[in-house]
């Protein structure tokens, strides 16, 4: 993230510097979640995204669909992917395979994360009596194998829902960074104000990496409510009213969906923010809509243009 940029004039309204962009996929299921999901990628690939990061499920449940899901996009198209890689339910030496593996193929980054219990959210987590223990411990592990790939983290606005509280999670932080990771992606956030005093919180402990904000455009409510408020995640009354009374109407929730997202990225990027990461739920309507609304433009319309 850079200092904050200085509004230019542009047909009239206000604009700032064109923002760094990357998306988050998931595994596919069946062979029909994975023509939609390369429906999106095809969609999405054009606006040129940083790089494109691919989930791992629960206890490492879609390591082989991740994996084969970050191969073909290695091999079908430019795009640059970063592979999620978890703790959980695997040991060092696992872990360390398809950490040589992905590097074999190609992939250069890898977004290391601590991971969900195997009993699932708000369950203990336990180690694996033979793996890496905790997130800092994996980051070190790649770091250690291959020093040339990029390692991604997480980090949380509201802090992480098991952490003691807001000082140890950000030790954690800087625990992950210490070992070598040099950018962390956020947890979905709503109010841009937590956002800012964590970045405050973080800077102020010496953390200068990247603190990219995660944006999730809530194309179900109620079903992404349910999933976020799980992990952490406050969801205010005021977003909670500008859906109410829509649950049997999909469009004019996608359009209030795309309209809300918007406007936080751009309240974001006024005061400085450069860069998001898209939670796209394999799906490219809206982060399309609203990269169009941040001036980003598909590479093929900048030609036609």
């Amino acid at each position: 993230m850079t200092e904050p940029t200085t509004p230019a004039e542009n047909d009239g309204l206000l604009a700032v510097k064109r923002p760094a962009i990357s998306f988050e996929f998931f595994p596919p299921k069946t062979e029909e979640m994975e023509r939609s999901l390369w429906e999106t990628i095809n969609r999405l690939a054009p606006l040129e995204p940083e790089f494109v990061s691919v989930t791992y499920g629960a206890g490492g449940s879609t390591r082989e669909r991740t994996h084969s899901t970050i191969a073909r996009i290695l091999k079908e198209t430019a795009l640059l992917p970063a592979a999620h890689l978890t703790c959980v339910g695997a040991s060092r030496g696992e872990i360390d395979e398809i950490v040589d593996r992905y590097h074999e193929v190609g992939v250069r980054h890898i977004v290391g994360l601590r991971g969900d219990p195997v009993g699932g959210i708000g369950t203990p987590y336990i180690p694996h009596p033979d793996g890496y223990q905790s997130s800092p411990e994996l980051v070190a592990g790649i770091k250690k194998r291959h020093a040339d790939i990029e390692v991604s983290v997480s980090a949380y606005p509201e802090k992480h829902p098991q952490a003691r509280d807001f000082d140890a999670d950000i030790d954690t932080l800087k625990a992950k960074v210490d070992a070598g990771a040099t950018r962390a992606i956020t947890q979905v956030f709503f109010d841009n104000d937590l956002y800012f005093r964590y970045l405050d919180r973080v800077r102020a402990r010496g953390i200068n990496i990247p603190i990219v904000p995660g944006i999730m455009p809530m194309h179900n409510f109620k079903q992404a409510r349910a999933f976020v408020t799980r992990t952490g995640t406050t969801v205010p009354n005021w977003l909670a009213e500008k859906f109410d009374g829509l649950d049997n109407d999909a469009d004019t929730r996608k359009l209030v969906a795309a309209t809300v997202a918007a406007g936080q990225v751009h309240k974001l990027a006024k005061h400085g923010v450069d860069t998001f990461h898209f939670y796209t739920m394999n799906r490219a309507d809206l982060v399309f809509a609203i990269s169009h609304l941040l001036g980003i433009r598909a590479k093929s319309a900048q030609k036609a243009a």
